[in-house]
């Protein structure tokens, strides 16, 4: 009989607040009534955090809601905000695919897969019908929201994309007046149609900035955004007047951008040089000489904030008109004065006059006369986004800092200018009013530890002990520590002992929050602690060559000043095991005769508990052995090493049963289901810097199980008590609970599908190949990617037009013989059209509807030039029926573009195109006579609403003036007495 195991699956995910792999955007409180509270500009945090996007509320610091789709194990690496739609994100993801969320329901609308690796960068247009992405394969795709499809990819980068930005056509940049614009929008409402060109802003790490239109999908304008390395940054004016890039060494590079000469370029004739739209204005410099990864208008457009990787945000002020008239007056003022006092009679005045003569306004003044530096705002932690927080006070703006210590920080700075009286130089004043950063440790998690309940989970850190409830993944206690190594709950679950790489031992008691006692134990740091198995002793392990024993004692302290004792927690040291080398991994057997010694000269030493003899030498791994664990029955022991390796020896005699090459890197841990209740007392768990752990059969020598989904190095792990779950701590600074299902496992089917896996990822990966090695790529390409997805729709395709040709025919000759005889039975069909009682142009079409839009033409690029007549024939069908005809036209009209010359020389193809265009143009006209009619009753609708809502407003008391005026105007009627 074949031996089944239980499947582990990822169950819960916890302890991160956002990652460094993402940018952060800060939105606006929805669901507050409270004026106050809106005030206060907590507001909430979207953010990425491994596979994840989180929501939190920066104000409570809680968890608002979680979006995660089970089918993209990839991390997340940039989200951006439509502003047509405040609940609809773009979130690129590590393995090149995007996913348009939903906020309100925490849902995907659209798949999007187009590009092959991560996607670094995404903008939505002004409407919100169009995303940009730019991705780190140097490719820019432009994606339509409203058909779900990939337009085109554009290529002219030789580096990562590191900014887009959408040309808006705003009445700011371009000085149109009002009638303009009103008229511009009429026209839209009447035509249907925009008509203004659009135009994409685009930097890379090859420190080019491109303007790209998007009509004539090519490159317009080339520049050299930074002269001293990458283009790291990009950032637009909120009036699309101009935009910042950045690099290294602090620099700032200021662009104006011609967005009349711009718009105006597609419609007029280039004679003579060609205009540049993109002009250079000057150069900013930040204190801080490292690279700048952010840079960040304020939607206001008065401030502008720029960081670099390190601990700080500077913010720069952009000045009024007034002002600058004011910097420049007072310049030219001590020119003047600086000339008076040098020349002499009447070179004074040429000289006074020709200075005057010097036209200076805010275009053609120093860039650092008009953006003046404001405030450096120092953070808790090196920062990795940046985003601006709405409020509703105009003396206060918000900034949301995300940073790579896993913290969310919230800051409010002063925008009050300092009085002249003032004379000193001090900086605006600023606050941290928020931060998110309870629910994560700062640093990496090196030690987890469960209670022997399993209901906390202790996690430790430099610089932090966190106790979590397992259940609620709540953080329930937050301690500070030195730098822990390794830890362990005492017996009772009341104290958790943590030991530090200064070599000393901490005592945390849980329920009271505070630190018992410090134990100076040893002179290294202290790698390992196990308590003994009868509960009343422990041992640690250190780099100073020694094992010390502690027993736990209860001792009875006075109170100072008074005659009374209190009851105090002790460790008592009884005993020290003295080794050639330093220990890196202690374990005591459960049968408590013997205690296992790792040392850093590659062996694993075994003793005798009780009189510390020599029992066993391990020898084998070629590099240090990090971690061992002993089975419940004291009969195997389990090594892992910095070898790559892992080796399970028995402890009778000291034989290794098996080694075996487990990880692709260190391995850092390993751990044996602690009993035998199912009969895997000799299963365990390895967890490696690989980013994997594996589950393993120590009897069959045989991996059982792979369990991916952390995105970094695995540091920690620990398996529950009954077995039924173990905890993985990482890199990515997340906590991960991996948990036993009921699902049974073989090991023959998890060989096939790992199988299955690789050959699926070396064909897609040959299939997306599509450089040219002859020569250089066309700058516009299809904006498509091969995946095992679209390869499955395409072979669906190709099966129901072979069944759906076959079932044609046969009814065509079953309608023939009818003719004749009357009573002839019906024909044998395959069995899926007997089953659903459909025909077969309706069953091809719900095969070709279920594709999901963004996926139909790459499915269709699979299918071979001998299925497009079958599939001319469905589509005649359904043209004369009429059966949803933007799909038929969308896979006619792609079919078409890529069979274009092997369709034109079929004489057969040619009759069946004219049916075809003749069906779809009647069809056609049929929607646009619907539209019309629908388009004029909804503007005569317009326009009765439009009479119903105005009302002329008169004021009583004008009238009434108004009135009496006239009166007084007119003559009075004279009465003559005439008898």
């Amino acid at each position: 009989m074949v031996k089944s195991y239980l499947k582990y699956e990822l169950s819960k995910t916890f302890g991160l607040i956002n990652s460094s792999f993402s940018n952060a955007l800060w939105t606006p409180d929805d669901g507050l009534q409270n004026a106050s509270l809106r005030q206060s500009g907590g507001g909430k945090a979207v953010v990425g955090a491994d596979e994840e996007v989180l929501c939190w509320d920066v104000k409570k610091g809680e968890l608002l809601s979680r979006w995660r789709d089970k089918d993209c194990p990839a991390e997340v690496t940039s989200i951006a905000q439509s502003d047509a739609d405040p609940d609809v994100f773009a979130v690129g993801y590590g393995d090149g695919s995007i996913r348009i969320w939903d906020a309100r329901i925490a849902t995907v609308i659209v798949n999007f897969n187009g590009h092959r690796s991560a996607v670094t960068v995404l903008a939505f247009g002004s409407d919100g019908s169009r995303l940009a992405s730019g991705s780190k394969d140097t490719d820019i795709i432009i994606w339509d929201l409203v058909a779900e499809v990939g337009l085109y990819k554009l290529r002219g980068h030789n580096n990562q994309i590191t900014g887009l930005q959408f040309l808006q056509h705003t009445a700011e940049a371009t000085g149109d007046d009002e009638e303009e614009g009103q008229g511009a929008q009429a026209n839209f409402l009447t035509n249907g149609v925009d008509d203004q060109p659009g135009f994409l802003l685009t930097t890379s790490k090859d420190a080019k900035i491109k303007i790209w239109n998007l009509d004539s999908q090519h490159c317009v304008e080339t520049h050299i955004a930074q002269s001293n390395g990458e283009c790291w940054a990009l950032a637009m004016s909120p009036d699309g007047s101009g935009c910042i890039t950045a690099g290294n060494d602090g620099e700032l590079k200021v662009w104006s951008i011609d967005m009349r000469g711009l718009m105006s370029s597609t419609s007029e004739m280039e004679d003579g040089e060609k205009q540049a739209y993109l002009k250079e204005r000057g150069f900013l410099h930040r204190q801080g000489k490292d690279r700048t990864i952010g840079v960040i208008f304020h939607p206001q457009g008065k401030y502008i904030a720029a960081h670099g990787s390190q601990k700080a945000i500077e913010l720069w002020r952009i000045r009024s008109e007034s002002e600058v008239q004011k910097t420049l007056a007072r310049k030219r003022r001590r020119r003047r004065e600086k000339l008076l006092a040098t020349q002499d009679g009447a070179l004074k005045d040429g000289l006074i006059n020709g200075g005057d003569d010097v036209a200076e306004n805010l275009a053609t003044a120093d860039i650092a006369d008009v953006i003046v530096p404001h405030v450096i705002v120092r953070t808790g932690g090196k920062v990795r986004s940046v985003d601006w927080g709405r409020g509703r006070s105009s003396k206060v703006i918000n900034l949301l800092s995300a940073n790579t210590n896993n913290e969310l920080e919230l800051y409010s700075i002063s925008t009050k200018q300092l009085d002249k009286k003032k004379t000193s130089d001090e900086p605006p004043d600023y606050s941290r009013t928020f931060a998110v950063d309870l629910p994560g440790h700062r640093t990496d998690v090196r030690s987890v530890a469960l209670s022997s309940d399993d209901r906390m989970l202790a996690s430790s850190s430099n610089g932090s002990l966190k106790i979590w409830n397992v259940r609620t993944q709540n953080c329930i206690r937050t301690l500070d520590c030195g730098y822990a190594l390794c830890s362990s709950f005492l017996p009772g679950d009341k104290i958790v002992v943590v030991g530090n790489r200064n070599g000393e031992l901490e005592l945390f008691d849980i329920a009271s929050s505070t630190l018992i006692e410090t134990v100076k134990a040893h002179d290294g740091p202290v790698w390992t602690l196990h308590v003994h198995p009868d509960g009343r002793s422990m041992a640690t392990g250190s780099a100073d060559k020694s094992a010390k024993f502690f027993n736990f004692e209860v001792v009875q302290e006075e109170i100072p000043g008074t005659q009374r004792t209190t009851p105090r927690f002790k460790l008592v040291h009884t005993r020290t095991l003295k080794v050639s080398d330093d220990i890196l991994s202690l374990r005591f057997s459960p049968d408590s005769r013997l205690v296992a010694v790792s040392l850093l000269d590659n062996t694993v030493k075994v003793f005798f508990t009780d009189s510390l003899k020599l029992f066993l030498n391990l020898y084998g791994h070629k590099l240090p052995v990090l971690n061992m664990d002993i089975s419940y029955d004291s009969k195997l022991i389990v090594t892992c090493s910095a070898d790559k390796n892992v080796r399970i020896w028995g402890l009778d005699f000291g034989d290794c049963h098996k080694a075996f090459f487990a990880h692709q890197d260190s391995i850092m841990q390993v751990a044996f289901v602690p009993h035998n209740q199912d009969g895997n007392g000799h299963h365990f768990f390895s967890a490696s810097k690989d980013r994997v752990i594996k589950y393993w059969d120590g009897d069959k020598f045989e991996q059982i199980q792979k369990l991916e989904g952390h995105h970094g190095e695995v540091w920690a792990m620990t398996v529950g008590r009954t077995g039924e779950f173990l905890v993985t701590a990482s890199h990515d600074k997340s906590i991960r609970i991996w948990q036993q299902t009921d699902e049974q496992i073989f090991l023959e089917e998890e060989r096939e599908k790992e199988l299955e896996e690789l050959y699926e990822s070396t064909l897609t990966a040959s299939l997306d190949n599509d450089d040219d090695p002859g020569g250089e790529k066309a700058e516009v390409g299809p904006a498509g990617k091969q995946t095992t997805e679209t390869l499955m729709a395409g072979e669906k395709i190709v099966e129901a037009l072979e069944l759906g040709i076959a079932d044609l025919e046969v009814m065509r000759e079953w309608s023939q013989a009818k003719a004749t005889q009357a009573n002839l039975a019906p024909p044998d069909r395959h069995p899926i059209f007997l089953y659903t009682n459909i025909s077969a142009e309706a069953h091809v079409l719900n095969v070709v509807q279920k594709i999901k839009a963004a996926a139909l033409q790459d499915a269709l690029l699979v299918l071979p030039f001998t299925q497009v007549p079958p599939l001319f024939t469905f589509l005649q069908i359904w043209a004369e029926r009429q059966w949803s005809i933007p799909l038929t036209c969308r896979v006619l009209f792609f079919v078409l573009n890529i069979h274009h010359r092997q369709i034109v020389a079929s004489k057969t193809m040619r009759p069946m195109l004219d049916g075809i265009r003749r069906h779809l143009r009647r069809a056609l006209q049929r929607q646009k006579d619907e539209m019309g009619f629908n388009l004029a009753a909804l503007r005569f609708v317009g326009a009765r609403m439009r009479e119903k809502g105005e009302k002329d407003y008169v004021d009583e008391a004008v009238w009434e003036a108004e009135e009496e005026r006239a009166l007084k105007g007119r003559k009075k009627r004279g009465f003559v007495d005439v008898a």
